[in-house]
């Protein structure tokens, strides 16, 4: 049995979402080997060590510090397993495998969303609800923050990105908005940014249940951390990891991740690109292996209740096949 959250959440103030699901999901063996891309406060890795055995092996990969004191608590509560954590971009997944002299691996786990700890911790700058530096940083090692990119990037790099990674339909308004305002005086604090931003859009723009600036904060976080070049990567280096019958779990956040991780998925499985009417295929391209999940699993209500956070997750598993 997992040993339950509330025994570790002392250490980190962190639920993981969809916890029962992706364990199911990843169809854990007790002497299998593990990377959980994503530790965060070590939810989830939590559940993985709780079903290998001592033969089993896991790996918790972070590119946030915080995140991996905390995951290094929780290890202690798993002294009889093998189980360490590796400072990473979980794009650089390949890198450390090379490492850690690891040929293949039976499950990889990735929760795309920023964790409650993250958001909640006001020095951090990921929240538009309260005041905090223009940071956002995951690795705050790196020098790209989001008082760089709101203060130095053009008026229609801004709106690119609002637009790209926000789906924000007034970007190119807000973009202006921001460059105007910026020549007066330096965006340097969230709350002030997040209220300029409401106050750029009209005001059919601001009715949503949704605060006004979240799609734009979403953009920002994705720019500064180059998050989806990075889910790329994790996916093409993931897949070649896996041995056979080994599955990797992806919760993803909103529609951007989702769409590459289901569309990847798709490819694996169904990879030929021959023409619909020949006979046989000639293109070469083998199937990698089949979708578990036909549909996104979600958040129970429960779950929701509990967690409002998981309201917009989404868990899609895939099957490698030899």
């Amino acid at each position: 049995m997992c040993p339950a959250m509330t025994t570790t959440s002392q250490v980190f103030e962190h639920i993981p979402v969809l916890f029962n699901e992706s364990m199911e999901g990843l169809n854990i063996k007790s002497c299998g080997c593990y990377i959980d891309c994503t530790a965060g406060g070590g939810g989830h890795s939590s559940g993985i060590a709780a079903r290998i055995g001592k033969e089993g092996r896991l790996i918790s990969i972070d590119k946030d510090d915080e995140a991996l004191k905390a995951c290094g608590e929780k290890i202690k509560l798993f002294p009889d397993k093998n189980w360490r954590t590796v400072k990473a971009d979980f794009a650089d997944i390949k890198s450390v495998a090379e490492e850690l002299n690891l040929e293949g691996v039976d499950g990889i786990l990735a929760d795309l969303g920023v964790s409650s700890h993250q958001i909640d911790t006001p020095e951090r700058g990921f929240s538009y609800a309260v005041s905090g530096p223009l940071d956002m940083r995951m690795d705050q090692t790196k020098s790209l923050t989001a008082e760089k990119v709101v203060n130095t990037y053009s008026e229609e790099a801004l709106a690119e990105i609002f637009y790209k990674y926000g789906e924000e339909r007034y970007s190119r308004r807000i973009a202006a908005g921001i460059v105007r305002d910026r020549k007066k005086e330096p965006f340097t604090d969230t709350l002030q940014l997040a209220g300029k931003i409401a106050s750029y859009m009209p005001g059919h723009g601001r009715g949503e249940d949704q605060h006004p600036a979240r799609r734009c904060f979403q953009a920002l976080r994705i720019e500064v951390n180059g998050e989806l070049d990075g889910l790329n990567r994790l996916l093409d280096d993931a897949v070649e990891l896996l041995n056979d019958g080994g599955r990797i779990a992806i919760i993803s956040f909103h529609s951007l991740e989702d769409r590459i991780v289901k569309e990847k998925f798709k490819t694996w499985e169904s990879p030929c690109i021959c023409p619909k009417d020949f006979p046989v295929c000639v293109c070469g391209r083998k199937s990698k292996g089949k979708v578990i999940t036909r549909k996104p699993v979600c958040a129970t209500p429960e779950e929701i209740k509990e967690n409002p956070r998981s309201h917009c997750c989404k868990l899609r598993v895939f099957e490698k096949k030899d």
